[in-house]
């Protein structure tokens, strides 16, 4: 079922909102056959297509319902192995009203907060998925000429509010359940791309919420660890992972006035480095560059040239600290600051996360 099964490379997968369209289909051309399907094939927004299995299907007297299991491919997404369900119902299309109108079920979150693409009080299914949704169903009807009728397809995930306990969407304020997701109906395995859109909704709600200031934290210890510190309103903390230099541009590009970042030693590091994108795979930190800067900032070439045999960022940071020479673990936050302000054209104020309890030192 995987989108991408070429040997040797990571399989690409679907998105929940697909497998939401396709699980529309099948439920739709079960009712309208008045038998259960096994499989059923929708348009992508790309123009190709795709076909699913049916995991579940079932016809009813003026009801169906199908599922499909989502297949995420190599991606490590929470909701990779969900059973995303979809019910249909029709009556006589006839007065006013949508032809297909799409509901949320049980597992699928409601929005409660402003600045997403969902307005407040609705479903959490973003524009993309709603349009696949609705165009395979209209395809289902075009293909057994049953345009006559009114459709409502109610959406659900099995499990679906203990999965969104795993994800970040109670801070985005979608509440009850998960959101069904996706902008090309295609998961792209340990890809950026789910990583920066839920940067950027995380800030336009912050700023929905009226707040001129974010925390950007490299992880939940180091956003903890902070946010004791600071007392920021739920809607300010941003989890912008690995994705720095996104994150910067977002926060101006949003039009907040200031930026506390939060990280632990070896992410701070890499900011000072100026590397953008600090997951070891896109930005992996040489200790020889670590310490080719320390030399920079004032450390001795003998005591830099033993650093550079360091097998950790951490060890670094230990044998700084055993050396007594706090002054040059100063230094590079206050590099990494200057790197940060540099990339956002705002001022920064950045939180050293210094040990798994959460002692911070503010730079």
């Amino acid at each position: 079922m995987a989108a991408d099964q070429q040997k040797g490379r990571l399989r690409s997968g679907f998105t929940t909102g697909a497998c939401a369209a396709a699980a529309a289909k099948g439920a739709t051309l079960a009712l309208l056959v008045g038998q259960p399907l096994v499989q059923a094939e929708i348009p992508f927004p790309d123009g190709r297509r795709y076909s699913f299995l049916l995991h579940r299907c079932v016809a009813e007297q003026g009801r169906a319902w199908a599922s499909v299991i989502k297949d995420a491919g190599d991606d490590p997404d929470v909701t990779n192995g969900a059973e995303i369900i979809a019910a249909v119902e029709a009556q006589p299309l006839g007065g006013t009203g949508e032809a297909i109108a799409i509901r949320a079920g049980q597992g699928v979150g409601t929005v409660t907060k402003p600045g997403l693409s969902v307005p407040v009080g609705e479903p959490a299914i973003n524009p993309v998925p709603l349009r696949m949704i609705r165009a395979a169903v209209a395809e289902a009807l075009h293909e057994l000429r049953q345009d006559g009728l009114r459709l409502t397809i109610t959406v659900s995930v099995r499990d679906g509010e203990r999965l969104a306990e795993k994800t970040l969407n109670r801070r985005l304020g979608i509440v009850g359940g998960l959101s069904i997701l996706g902008t090309t109906g295609i998961v792209r395995p340990v890809s950026a791309e789910a990583w920066t859109a839920t940067i950027d909704a995380a800030m336009q709600v912050a700023r929905a919420a009226g707040l001129d200031e974010v925390l950007l934290s490299t992880g939940r210890t180091s956003e903890a660890a902070a946010q004791r510190l600071l007392g920021l309103p739920e809607e300010a903390q941003v989890m912008m992972g690995d994705y720095l230099k996104h994150a910067l541009k977002a926060a101006r590009r949003q039009g907040f006035r200031r930026i506390h970042l939060a990280g632990m030693w070896a992410k701070v590091l890499k900011c000072a480095l100026g590397i953008p994108q600090t997951h070891v795979r896109n930005g992996a930190l040489e200790v020889r560059q670590a310490a080719e800067l320390l030399a920079e900032l004032g450390l001795d070439e003998e005591t830099a040239a033993g650093l550079a045999q360091a097998n950790t960022a951490k060890e670094i940071h230990q044998r700084l600290l055993a050396q007594g020479r706090a002054d040059l673990v100063r230094a590079v936050c206050l590099r990494a600051k200057q790197y940060a302000e540099q990339v956002s054209g705002l001022p920064v104020s950045l939180y050293l996360v210094t040990s798994e309890d959460g002692v911070v030192e503010q730079i």
